[in-house]
């Protein structure tokens, strides 16, 4: 499913601990190093290791057909809640589901992987993380929204009901004109409605369809919380 092969910051003391991060649409694993880069620089994170995949090329539907990294097809930006490619949903969700397999059976438990990622990125990884048959450490949405929201309740893992105990955190930008801000408010409330109880959702005033340096300081606290060091 994925396109080229994935980027890795390996971890620099024994790897205990494990984080995922995909790209938004168009975007690719190196948009993102930078995060990794940087956290190697202050001496942070020291071991955990980044991956950043990179979606496959293909036509997206709103863009005029054009091919560009997509994670799925999306036909609309009027209502991404209702622009939902399934099948190509479905089949990112099972890649980034055997990314995480890859680490398990490397010895790190499911308690020290993150997944999550940013906009098209955040939103399969809310979805793939809150069905996975195994409870991660957390999962993160950055200006993410839910998808297959009407067939979710069917796609979660009814024997991981420990899932609905994994912290989840969302940021986004009140300004954003492309994913909503109300998108990602309703989406924090039909997770709780779900019954997921630790659902950590910050508003950044005046941000549009980015990131800033205060969602990225929030998100690096809340990291700290999720993988703290063993060594």
């Amino acid at each position: 499913m994925a396109g080229s092969a994935a980027l890795v910051v390996p971890a620099l003391k024994k790897h205990t601990a494990t984080v995922i991060w995909a790209h938004g649409l168009g975007d690719s694993g190196a948009g993102w190093m930078d995060i990794a880069k940087n956290y190697r620089r202050r001496g942070i994170f020291d071991e955990v290791k980044f991956i950043f995949p990179n979606a496959p090329t293909i036509p997206i539907t709103v863009n005029f057909g054009m091919q560009m990294p997509g994670w799925y097809d999306i036909t609309t930006f009027d209502s991404l809640a209702q622009a939902h490619d399934q099948p190509g949903i479905l089949k990112s969700r099972d890649y980034f589901n055997s990314l995480i397999k890859e680490e398990i059976d490397k010895g790190i438990s499911s308690s020290r992987i993150v997944l999550g990622g940013f906009s098209q990125g955040g939103a399969i990884s809310l979805f793939t993380g809150i069905t996975s048959p195994h409870s991660l450490a957390g999962i993160f949405g950055l200006s993410s929204y839910l998808l297959l929201h009407d067939k979710l309740a069917s796609y979660m893992n009814s024997s991981n009901e420990e899932n609905k105990n994994v912290p989840i955190f969302m940021g986004h930008g009140d300004s954003d004109p492309l994913v909503k801000h109300e998108w990602g408010l309703d989406t924090a409330k039909s997770l709780r409605e779900l019954g997921f109880k630790s659902i950590d959702f910050r508003t950044y005033k005046g941000l549009a369809h980015s990131a800033d340096m205060k969602e990225m300081d929030d998100l690096e606290k809340w990291l700290e919380k999720r993988l703290p060091a063993l060594d």
